[in-house]
């Protein structure tokens, strides 16, 4: 089963966990448009591809082989201090180093994953560097005032509420967004896609903001999976209710269908206004307990692996059973 996950920072990897359950044939397409933190600062004084979020996906798919985890443990290793390399991790600057020495960010990833012994592939979402933009209510004292904020902090952290997103080149006068062409193979060679958990606005949505990889998420014929956050991201989507989060994924992209939402059951306070709004982009609804024990706010690997498996199977028509779903008894791998 071919799979390919789209988000970035910790939800990516919750997903990316699960699948290495399920398959071996992951592919990771991972936002670029992070400019906070180690990965900001790299980006900034570079002008390279911020690495935090690349980072993390080749780490989850790492080889938890002895021989490797030590290379996977200095990877995720962060300076400490008050030096010039406070707060940076080792893998932050190893990519950032491998992008100034061979320039391709895609033969970077590969090099890295052979060092890790990484079980699939990791993807940027796009070649450069990317910002995003958004229309935010609820900054002045008029309710209905649109202020326009930009960067992945900014409006992951504003006190308004974001109505929009959109993705602009980091470079001055830089052209549209111009997705990775791997990226595009894979979501259109996939069996199965996956959307988020993760930021909702700057980690999830962002994958459908560039043209080339929104065309191939709406006209792939693999079965398309959202899985939902387990509790509102502060500040970027306070207050949202899980259907909430479909209405926006459907304003943001009219034309895609899904095949599957995945939440967790404590979650969902209102389930039948979920399974309508799910059915509304084509999607059967799977509830179950998916957050990790004692830590709602974090899915659990094992739990969301099974309710993949389950959701995959209940996909009716050819998507389902039968066209390269995991059949009934056989082996997740």
């Amino acid at each position: 089963m071919r799979a390919v996950a789209l988000g970035g920072g910790h939800g990516l990897q919750a997903t990316l966990s699960a699948l290495k359950r399920l398959t071996d044939d992951v592919t990771a397409v991972v936002t670029v448009a992070d400019d906070g933190g180690s990965s900001g600062r790299l980006r900034r004084e570079l002008g390279l591809l911020p690495p935090g979020d690349l980072r993390k996906a080749l780490t989850a798919l790492a080889d938890p082989d002895e021989d490797r985890l030590l290379w996977t443990d200095v990877f995720q290793h962060r300076f400490g201090g008050s030096g010039a390399l406070a707060g940076h991790a080792v893998g932050n600057l190893v990519l950032a180093g491998l992008l100034e020495v061979l320039g391709d960010p895609v033969a970077v990833l590969d090099e890295v994953r052979k060092l890790l012994g990484v079980r699939g592939r990791v993807l940027p979402m796009s070649r450069v560097p990317l910002d995003i933009e958004a229309d935010v209510v609820g900054l002045d004292d008029d309710p209905k005032s649109v202020r326009r904020i930009r960067g992945q902090v900014a409006v992951a952290s504003t006190p308004g509420r974001v109505q929009r997103v959109r993705l602009q080149g980091a470079a001055p006068g830089a052209e549209a967004p111009k997705a990775c062409e791997e990226a595009v193979t894979a979501v259109t060679e996939a069996d199965v896609v996956l959307l988020g958990p993760g930021s909702w606005f700057t980690s999830v949505l962002p994958h459908l903001l560039v043209p080339e990889l929104h065309e191939a998420l709406v006209d792939t014929a693999a079965r398309k999976v959202v899985v939902l956050n387990l509790v509102p991201q502060p500040g970027e989507t306070e207050g949202f209710s899980p259907e909430q989060h479909l209405h926006v994924l459907a304003e943001h992209a009219p034309r895609l269908r899904v095949d599957a939402v995945v939440a967790d059951v404590d979650s969902v306070s209102t389930p039948d206004r979920l399974r309508r709004a799910a059915a509304a982009l084509g999607a059967v609804t799977t509830l179950r307990k998916i957050c990790h024990h004692g830590a709602p706010d974090r899915h659990d690997p094992a739990a969301l692996a099974v309710s993949l498996h389950e959701a995959l199977a209940e996909i009716p028509g050819p998507r389902g059973p039968g066209s390269g779903a995991l059949k009934e008894g056989q082996p997740w791998r």
